[in-house]
């Protein structure tokens, strides 16, 4: 039986507002101070570094002499990486490059002269819910001011929030249905075997039958094994079965986080009802097969497809399959089944597939 899901892909865009605190370097006149500001990340290239804009604004008191201060502004232009999730926190690391402005409420030609600087940092996103989440940012900046390089650290907290429209995944579905036939006395079919031992218990009338109730020598889904002999009767024309009339190979429609392995609680329903096939048919071994689109470093997606194909065995284990009837492999980027340059298309070749041998 076939179906589709939608599973949401990132936001396109990530706005946050910020405060925090600026530790200046010793040979900078200006006292440490306290950081306003926001930023702007959109997600919507087809790239794993993330634009993002910063604008930050302090008034800095200055050492000598300490009744006057200065506006301080740093706008800056960062690529943005995110890691894959450690527990529920998303590591991140930054780089760019930005313009610091002062106001010249001080000979600014001797002491902070304005400058373009570059900065590099590291951070991490706690989520609260789907689109909202608490950052921590540590950002360190160096510029050249007048005869000297001067430098900051900024250490940043705000509410991030992620709105703007989202790419969804529509995977396809093949599950792997067992007709489980009551065992009562009957014959509803009114093809002379009882219900308890009819293995096609809604043969029409009339039609010829076997011992099992089965219409003797059809092929109604025209996939190459007789219906008395076929434990998956309804294989969509043009599939490659086995010799139980059952997929070779199924897409199982198995939901991640962006760059995660984790696999998430709507999904484990689906994994229950593979599990219940293989517990029920112990005859039967099944290779689980990691895929990944092709952003990223082919590196990269080969081990993240290999982790996902590890996850989904080990939650197969846990509801009950023996483990000698498992195997997995991570096949990264590799045999896409739609277009890579369309969202949709990565999507799609975002999967977990499994191949059905039997034994």
């Amino acid at each position: 039986m076939l179906g589709g899901v939608s599973m949401a892909a990132d936001y396109d865009y990530e706005v946050t507002p910020l405060i925090g605190y600026n530790i200046a370097e010793g040979n900078i006149d200006l006292k440490n101070y306290a950081i306003f500001g926001g930023e702007f990340q959109y997600n919507g290239l087809d790239s794993i570094i993330k634009p993002e804009l910063s604008i930050l604004y302090s008034k800095a008191d200055y050492e000598t002499p300490s009744t006057l201060d200065t506006n301080v502004w740093r706008v800056a232009l960062n690529g943005v990486y995110e890691y894959d999730k450690v527990g529920s926190v998303i590591p991140l690391a930054k780089a760019g490059l930005g313009y610091e402005n002062m106001s010249d409420n001080y000979t600014i030609e001797k002491h902070n002269a304005n400058s373009v600087f570059a900065d590099i940092g590291i951070g991490a996103k706690v989520p609260f819910t789907d689109n909202i989440a608490l950052k921590l940012e540590a950002v360190y900046t160096l510029k050249r001011n007048d005869a000297r390089y001067d430098s900051n650290l900024a250490l940043l907290a705000g509410l991030n929030i992620a709105f703007g429209a989202r790419a969804e995944e529509v995977v396809p579905v093949a599950v792997v249905v067992a007709v489980v036939v009551a065992v009562v006395d009957g014959d509803d079919d009114k093809d002379g075997v009882l219900n308890s031992m009819d293995k096609c218990p809604t043969t029409k009338a009339g039609v010829k039958v076997d011992a099992i109730g089965c219409k003797i020598d059809g092929d109604d889904d025209k996939d190459g094994v007789l219906n008395s002999k076929d434990l998956c009767a309804n294989t969509p024309l043009g599939t490659a079965v086995n010799t139980d009339g059952c997929s070779k190979t199924v897409a199982l429609n198995i939901n991640f986080e962006n760059n995660s392995y984790v696999i998430k609680e709507e999904s484990m329903e689906r994994i229950g009802n593979y599990a219940d096939f293989l517990t029920t048919y112990s005859n039967y071994s099944a290779k689980i097969i990691g895929y990944t689109d092709s952003r990223g470093a082919a590196s990269y997606n080969q081990k993240l497809s290999e982790k996902r194909a590890n996850e989904v065995v080990k939650t197969l284990i846990a509801k009950g399959v023996n483990p000698t009837q498992l195997t997995s492999v991570g096949m990264g980027e590799s045999n896409p089944v739609a277009d890579n340059k369309t969202k949709a298309g990565r999507a799609q070749n975002r999967r977990i597939e499994a191949e059905l041998t039997k034994n």
